[in-house]
Formats: C-alpha cells, structure tokens, sequence
C-alpha cells in the first residue's frame, strides 16, 4: 500500500476546506430538498478527506469507507435532479436509496467483485447525471456558463470511482500505487470544479 505523503495530505487538507466553505456559504435559490443533498454530500466530503489525512490510504480498504463515500455522488446528483428536473424526484429518490442500499448490503454481504459490481453502475450513473446535467443546462442557455464546471466535476468523481472500483474488483485500469497518487489531486480538482460551478449558477 502507498503511503500518504505531506503533498497528498496539502491536497486533501485544501479539499476539505473548499468542502468546508461550500457547506457554509451554500448554494443560493436553491430548494430545500437541493440544498440538504448538498450540503450532506460536501459534509462527506469533508469527513473523508479529514479519515484520509489522517488514517492514510490503507483506511479505502474498509467497507464503511466505501458505502460512505457513495453517498457523494448520490447526494449531488439528487440534489441536481430535485431542483432541475422536478418530473424525475421521486424516481431518482427511489434509485438513489435502492443503490445505496444494494453498495451497503453486497459490501458486508458479499465482498469482492460482486460488491466492486454493484458499485460501478451505482457511481457510473450518479457520475454521468452530476456531468450530463449541469453541461446540457449550460448549453442550452438554462443555466450560466459557468455551472458546466459541476458538470467537470462530476467527471471527476465518476472517473475517481471507477478506478477505485476497478481496483477493489481486482482489474486495476491503472497500478494501484498511480491510483493513490493521483486520487488526492483528483479530489481536490473535483472539488474546486463543484465550487466554482455552484458558486457561478
């Protein structure tokens, strides 16, 4: 296992505190039900960042770990769907709630591939709605331009969780030791994408 360096504890110090800033300021016209998907998913954010500076990357082999982290690509994309399209909520709820609970059970119940499995689709789909969504808005004139950086960073994210997924499935696209070495700028780049989009919206 590679372990964590002063630069990659920066990296993620930084994530958390972009993660910090957006929970505080918010995000401005938003629904309640948007701005509590939010704001739960930058608050995991921050808490998985400050887990890694702290227990270092040998605590991405928990199973907590996973089921937690899924929970930001969830929470943002529900939040996109809650305040944009308001005909898909109560159908994206119910995805969000069945893949959250399908990653926790296979995580505990069958760990492995299956588990690993479960994930890819989980994060695959959560990953390309927080992109498609915000870069079709911006587009098609319905949101600033700017709001396709959250679209960026849902790109990110996807990618991070694809990789992660491969990894733990035991089909690395890419040697685990480059996985945990570009993981904290890659967060932290994801991060600063959502803040810049929301903050631009």
């Amino acid at each position: 296992m590679k372990k964590i360096t002063v630069l990659d504890r920066i990296l993620l110090l930084i994530t958390g505190l972009l993660a910090a800033y957006q929970i505080v300021i918010g995000i401005e016209g938003s629904v309640t039900m948007a701005m509590w998907a939010y704001t739960i998913a930058f608050g995991v954010l921050l808490v998985a960042g400050l887990l890694l500076i702290i227990m270092g990357f040998d605590i991405l082999d928990s199973p907590l770990v996973v089921i937690v982290s899924t929970i930001i690509p969830l929470s943002l994309s529900l939040g996109l769907v809650w305040e944009f399209l308001p005909g898909w909520r109560t159908s994206y709820l119910i995805f969000a709630v069945i893949g959250f609970l399908a990653v926790t059970i296979t995580r505990y119940a069958t760990p492995g591939k299956t588990a690993s499995f479960t994930l890819m689709p989980v994060h695959g789909i959560a990953g390309l709605l927080i992109f498609g969504l915000p870069v079709s808005l911006a587009l098609r004139g319905a949101a600033p331009v700017g709001f396709a950086l959250v679209g960026i960073g849902g790109a990110l994210i996807g990618v991070g969780g694809l990789l992660l997924a491969f990894l733990k499935a035991g089909k690395p696209i890419l040697p685990r030791k480059t996985i945990l070495t570009v993981l904290p700028g890659l967060l932290l780049l994801m991060t600063a994408a959502f803040v810049a989009g929301f903050a631009l919206l």
